[in-house]
């Protein structure tokens, strides 16, 4: 396969960018190969790659498990991580714009890092996510502090219907004075989920309005479900 920087160059953007202003999400097919997927798969049990690792029944999050990767990161993800900011950066900027909200967000990662800095937000939040039979998540945000990026990536590195049943990923927008609305979707091994971590904006009458968003996983019906979630901004702890 091409480099991970050939491929991230090789996305069609705009066509990312149409979908995340119009539904908040978007669907890259074939971001890692099987190969990477399983690498990393492989890595969950090294435990000197790990800062932190939280039992989410334990916490009320669900049932299952994920790991915060310490720094450094391992090349495969820090080039992911640093290679598709900056694509996402003009996205975020145009929302906040829309929205009147005097946020600016910097042009790469780095800067975006110097600011979680300011704030005491020096902890990474890349992690792996693991689930099994009964595994769930329950909807919610991930900011982490008083910065965060209204954007993050999740890899799934498990193939549906082969290794695990069930375990979609859920995407719920609640938009004021209306019923929440669900989406579900379900990526193939290998396959990268861009979705919004807080809001969106959407164009009304009287022009654009926030609606919040929140992410999930349904229950694991069946085997073993891993993914790799990229989230830009750092964490206080």
């Amino acid at each position: 396969m091409k480099s991970i920087e050939e491929r991230i160059a090789a996305i069609n953007w705009p066509q990312v960018t149409g979908m995340l202003h119009n539904t908040g999400y978007a669907l890259v097919n074939g971001m890692l190969s099987h190969e990477e997927c399983d690498a990393l798969k492989a890595c969950y049990s090294n435990d000197s790659l790990y800062r932190k690792t939280v039992n989410m029944q334990r916490h009320r999050f669900g049932a299952g498990e994920y790991r915060y990767f310490n720094y450094p990161l391992p090349l495969l993800v820090k080039t992911l991580r640093e290679g598709i900011y900056p694509y996402l950066a003009p996205v975020a900027n145009k929302w906040v714009d829309e929205l009147n909200i005097p946020n600016r967000f910097p042009a790469t990662l780095k800067e975006l890092q110097a600011l979680c800095e300011r704030k005491e937000q020096t902890k990474p939040t890349v992690l792996i996510l693991k689930y099994s039979q009964g595994g769930h998540n329950t909807l919610h945000q991930d900011l982490y502090g008083d910065v965060f990026f209204p954007m993050q990536v999740v890899i799934l590195l498990s193939e549906s219907e082969k290794d695990y049943q069930g375990g979609e990923f859920v995407l719920v927008q609640q938009t004021p004075r209306a019923q929440s609305k669900a989406t579900v979707l379900k990526p193939g091994k290998g396959d990268m989920l861009v979705f919004t971590t807080n809001f969106r904006p959407v164009k009304g009458a009287r022009g654009y309005y926030r609606v919040n968003m929140k992410h999930g996983v349904s229950e694991v019906l069946s085997g073993e479900r891993y993914a790799a979630g990229i989230i830009f901004h750092d964490a206080q702890s």
